[in-house]
């Protein structure tokens, strides 16, 4: 079986860590260098890196910060957040990221994740996707969760992976922060049409909804989590024991 990865996610406004419930109400956690190393140094898999605020505000991704999370960690580092062009991959792949991270980008100019596959590589391109159920359809939403594109996410998510995205990460807005456990049906939708790696995020409250996802839906290949990391309710290591313990293939 492949080896599950677990990814604490740093979401960075002005300079800090901060984490809300449904991407709204944000609450100051920790400083985004301090915590990265952290991290590295026990046991995430991989970082991914969250500018959260630069696509609403079209400004570009501060990058003196990501250099120097970069300059602390020892493990593969995710970077999204106001990526509009191939001048923004170059950009932060020379402060340190290993992959970077699309989403609103690709929504105003789709042939971005094409341009940049062929320019990086599929494994650099990661398309990030913030969907939301409306009127019982998955909607996918721009802006950091703030704008309804009208589209639909799983078809988009085909397409972008057939444009070249080699990996998926795919928020959940109606269960972020909330703790309940990660939305299997979305999840489920979007590992039926590609075959590429899939990142869950949005909803992890326990180490029990971890085992829950990679049972239920075994085609995903990583949990990705922020506020259960970042206040110290869920440790990465004994959440690896726990899916060790439960026949589930992690890097102890």
């Amino acid at each position: 079986m492949i080896t599950k990865r677990i990814i604490p996610c740093l979401d960075v406004k002005n300079g800090r860590v901060v984490k809300g419930v449904n991407f709204k109400d944000l609450n100051d956690v920790s400083s985004p260098v301090e915590l990265a190393k952290y991290y590295s140094d026990n046991g995430a898999d991989e970082l991914v890196f969250y500018d959260i605020t630069a696509s609403f505000e079209e400004r570009r991704l501060f990058t003196d910060i990501l250099t120097e999370v970069a300059s602390q960690i020892f493990i593969p580092l995710t970077v999204g957040g106001g990526i509009n062009t191939l001048e923004d991959f170059d950009r932060v792949l020379k402060c340190g990221a290993d992959k970077v991270s699309v989403n609103s980008g690709a929504i105003k100019n789709p042939d971005l994740i094409g341009q940049a596959a062929k320019k990086y590589g599929d494994q650099c391109v990661v398309l990030s996707v913030d969907v939301k159920r409306v009127d019982g359809e998955f909607h996918v939403f721009a802006k950091g969760g703030r704008e309804d594109t009208g589209m639909e996410a799983i078809s988009w998510i085909k397409r972008c992976v057939e444009a070249g995205a080699g990996e998926v990460v795919v928020n959940s807005i109606d269960t972020d922060g909330v703790k309940k456990g990660f939305d299997l049906e979305m999840l489920k939708a979007v590992c039926e049409v590609v075959s590429v790696p899939v990142i869950a995020s949005g909803g992890a409250g326990s180490i029990s909804d971890f085992t829950t996802l990679f049972n239920e839906v075994p085609e995903v290949s990583a949990g990705l989590a922020a506020s259960i990391f970042h206040f110290g309710e869920v440790a990465i290591a004994d959440l690896k024991k726990d899916l060790d313990k439960n026949g589930i293939t992690v890097r102890l």
